[in-house]
């Protein structure tokens, strides 16, 4: 049954992956760093991450799992590349919550967010639907990467 639906595995390890890099990371609000920091307006509630994160690792995790069931040539180059993009994303809390890195953290997302791109293209050859649910996960980074870019201005 995984071999037919390895989103079994990959949803659950993609979301545990993520929420422990933030958690080892302690970011968020409540982080003292991170609170004494200054933040634009347009900043989200605090409660919004968890949900929204929690959303998106859900969507790569069976976005993902298409692609390893799909049986296509460029299938290895497009999981090559989804974990570049995983690898850059579980990152980006260690670099910016836990060493308080805006500016190394805004680099970060801002590779992320192209190998999250090209994620995107490559799943399209594969599996178009598995493109499409990695979209509100390129539109969330844009949004953090505007957020991580504020913070750096406002804080020097």
């Amino acid at each position: 049954m995984i071999r037919s639906k390895p989103w079994i595995v990959t949803v659950p390890l993609i979301v545990l992956l993520g929420f422990a890099s933030g958690w080892l990371s302690n970011s968020g609000y409540g982080n003292p760093w991170f609170d004494s920091l200054r933040k634009p307006a347009f900043i989200p509630p605090g409660w919004l991450f968890p949900i929204a994160w929690t959303a998106l690792y859900i969507l790569m995790g069976i976005a993902v799992g298409q692609v390893i069931a799909s049986r296509t040539r460029t299938r290895r180059l497009a999981l090559h590349v989804f974990t570049i993009q995983l690898v850059l994303n579980l990152l980006w809390s260690p670099i910016f919550f836990g060493l308080h890195q805006a500016d190394i953290a805004l680099v970060t997302i801002v590779v992320l967010t192209i190998f999250v791109a090209i994620t995107i293209l490559l799943f399209w050859g594969i599996r178009r639907s598995a493109a499409l649910l990695l979209l509100p996960y390129l539109a969330w980074l844009l949004f953090a990467a505007a957020l991580n870019f504020a913070i750096v201005r406002l804080n020097g």
